[in-house]
């Protein structure tokens, strides 16, 4: 669509003004912020020329996200992350370095307060699935074994739910333990199998309306702290599955693609337990990078 140079100085007029309006911001940072949201939101709408109703429809969009969010769903996660958001953040905030592992979405489903588990514990808490050992080490970038470091995990069971999105109140399928003097870990979980985002609320109907799958490739989730290190959030995914190129939230990294083998029944476990059916077992070794001022 041609715009007239007279209407294109009254919109440059309107961007101006708003702009001077956070001239006298007290703190830099914060204006940065504002600013640069307005000049790229002015340039979306009239490079699209957004139409009054679609900026209705837009309004009411958010609104919706807001009503459905609660203390236990956050539509606006899902949102930032189905449009690229969360990772493309993720993407400024963790700069490679050296041999670190990558970083991935946080997801809406981590909850504080998670059981504890003793190395080769069993996180499972009864989540539906096939049990799954896994098992590794955390380790800084010059390869220092990190004693005592925390992991947190925490996945969906064999339903492709989470215990929060149950109503009975449940904990399953998360908990959290520290490595040994040598940096490792082990524990229990269930084998991840793909699942699907909420998408019985308007981030669902979005994905609808544009022909987008709400799946998402398996996963297992996990959050690593050390002292003098950066936080690592990041999930390792299931080497074959379908949906690794297609994962609705963009959160597949080919590093954290991990093979879960196969084992027949009967096969014995690393820690002696018995399972009388098949299990997998997976190997996930993690570098922290140093924590950056």
């Amino acid at each position: 669509m041609t715009v007239s140079a007279e209407q294109q100085a009254r919109e440059e007029q309107l961007l101006e003004r708003v702009v001077r309006s956070f001239d006298a911001c007290p703190d830099p940072r914060l204006a940065e912020l504002m600013v640069g949201l307005v000049h790229h939101v002015h340039d979306y709408i009239r490079e699209v020329r957004l139409t009054e109703q679609e900026w209705g429809k837009a309004i009411g969009f958010l609104t919706g996200c807001g009503h459905i969010t609660d203390d236990r769903r956050q539509e606006f996660i899902l949102l930032s992350d189905v449009l690229g958001v969360s990772m493309q953040t993720i993407a400024v905030n963790n700069e490679a370095d050296g041999d670190a592992t990558e970083a991935t979405v946080f997801g809406p489903f981590f909850v504080e307060g998670s059981p504890e588990v003793p190395i080769g514990g069993d996180i499972s808490g009864g989540a539906a699935g096939e049990p799954c050992w896994v098992e590794g080490t955390v380790s800084d970038i010059d390869g220092k074994p990190l004693a005592g470091a925390l992991i947190e995990v925490w996945e969906a069971d064999d339903e492709g739910r989470y215990d929060v999105q149950y109503d009975d109140g449940r904990t399953a399928a998360r908990g959290h333990l520290h490595t040994d003097d040598q940096g490792r870990y082990a524990f229990w979980g269930v084998t991840p199998t793909p699942y699907p985002i909420p998408h019985d609320g308007p981030v669902g109907r979005l994905l609808a309306a544009v022909g987008r799958s709400p799946m998402r490739a398996s996963h297992l989730h996990f959050m690593v702290s050390y002292p003098g290190c950066r936080t690592l959030v990041t999930h390792i995914f299931v080497r074959g599955d379908e949906l690794l190129d297609s994962d609705t939230v963009f959160g597949v990294k080919e590093s954290l693609v991990k093979d879960f083998e196969q084992q027949p029944a009967g096969t014995p476990t690393p820690d002696g337990r018995r399972i009388d059916g098949t299990w997998s077992k997976v190997r996930f070794d993690m570098v922290l990078a140093p924590a950056r001022t």
